[in-house]
């Protein structure tokens, strides 16, 4: 019983962690934050083009998921970036790393063999090998068939 309710928290966690970081406003926060250094929460709204309440919604989803930590210095509130969702996030798209690997490496043996039998085929000179004569064909001229309906009675 402790597995799957220890499986359920780390499901929620993951879905805490995507869903933050399913918005381009709190990734550019995040990207904002990579260089370790703390922001404060004004510097941080600058470039976003919003209410600072509203950024304030973004930096409360952002620390929600663990992805942003804020401290309070005086009237100045800063932000810094904690990593660490983020590793759990990249150890859960490992899984599927392997999976997407070998089936790439499927698809690029499949199109190598197919290009190999493409060149395997070719004929060696420009004209088919079934044609000897370097003149046109003659085209056949078609023989109509019955008269089709007409508009006029």
């Amino acid at each position: 019983m402790v597995k799957y309710a220890d499986r359920e928290a780390s499901e929620q966690t993951l879905d805490t962690l995507f869903a933050a970081l399913a918005d381009s406003t709190r990734r550019g926060i995040l990207e904002s934050l990579a260089s370790g250094a703390d922001l404060a929460v004004t510097e941080l709204a600058g470039p976003h083009d919003m209410s600072l309440p509203g950024f304030m919604k973004h930096l409360r989803v952002l620390e929600d998921a663990g992805l942003v930590t804020r401290t309070k210095e005086g009237r100045v509130v800063s932000c810094n970036l904690s990593a660490r969702p983020m590793k759990d996030a990249s150890v859960w798209m490992s899984r599927y790393e392997k999976f997407w690997t070998e089936k790439l490496d499927s698809l690029a043996r499949y199109l190598y063999q197919q290009e190999e039998l493409q060149t395997w085929n070719k004929p060696k000179s420009g004209k088919s090998p079934s044609s000897h004569s370097t003149g046109p064909t003659p085209s056949h001229r078609k023989k109509s068939g019955r008269r089709g309906p007409t508009g006029k009675r």
